[in-house]
């Protein structure tokens, strides 16, 4: 046997016990991120629409340091980009599990609608995605730039519901409603006024009316 060559079970022992060394460091990582992503919305909301938070009062929300923040984030910019994408996420999650409730498109398509003006009722959820949105405006992030926007994430659960009802351009009717309704979300979250039930009626009349049909295209 040569000098340098490595018994298979000796480097097999070698590549689990750096496996584990990585799954480790990657676990601390996510608590990290998740952890200024967390504490970032705490702060944001607090500050409201006054002011910004600059990174030490994130970093210290989070109790970790500025060399964590800058090992996962080159600026500030970039954690409020990633905690719109965040969020936008986290609501196609629960706006997905309320359409598959419904049986119809119309059906899905209210409840979409519902779903996405739900950020506007509860009045701490409110307060946050107004501060997330007023900040990230800031940077050219917010929910009507900069890819990927909620709007556009959005979108895509219209899509098939939308050609269910006949769409020949499902993704482009689908974007026109989201954007028009992520829209009218931004304006009850700045005036603070939660949208009524004949909101969520007018605007899924909308939604519906969106939807362009094969024959307008003949």
């Amino acid at each position: 046997m040569k000098e340098n060559t490595i018994p298979a079970s000796r480097s097999d022992i070698a590549e689990r016990i750096a496996q584990r060394a990585l799954a480790s460091r990657e676990a601390q990582y996510a608590s990290e991120v998740r952890a200024l992503l967390d504490a970032a919305r705490v702060v944001m909301r607090r500050c409201g629409t006054a002011s910004r938070p600059r990174v030490a009062d994130i970093v210290t929300a989070a109790g970790l340091s500025n060399e964590v923040f800058y090992r996962h984030f080159r600026s500030k910019d970039a954690l409020v980009a990633a905690i719109m994408e965040d969020g936008a996420e986290h609501l196609c999650g629960y706006i997905t599990h309320q359409m598959a409730k419904e049986t119809t498109p119309e059906g899905k398509v209210r409840r979409w609608v519902e779903g996405v003006l739900s950020q506007a009722i509860d009045e701490e959820t409110a307060a946050t995605t107004l501060a997330v949105m007023w900040n990230a405006q800031s940077v050219g992030e917010g929910f009507l730039a900069g890819p990927p926007t909620a709007a556009g994430m959005l979108a895509g659960l219209l899509e098939g519901p939308y050609g269910q009802l006949g769409s020949r351009d499902a993704a482009l009717d689908a974007s026109l409603a989201a954007h028009a309704t992520v829209g009218r979300l931004a304006e009850y979250l700045w005036r603070r006024s939660p949208p009524t039930r004949a909101d969520v009626d007018h605007l899924t009349r909308f939604c519906l009316r969106t939807v362009t049909p094969q024959e307008a295209y003949e």
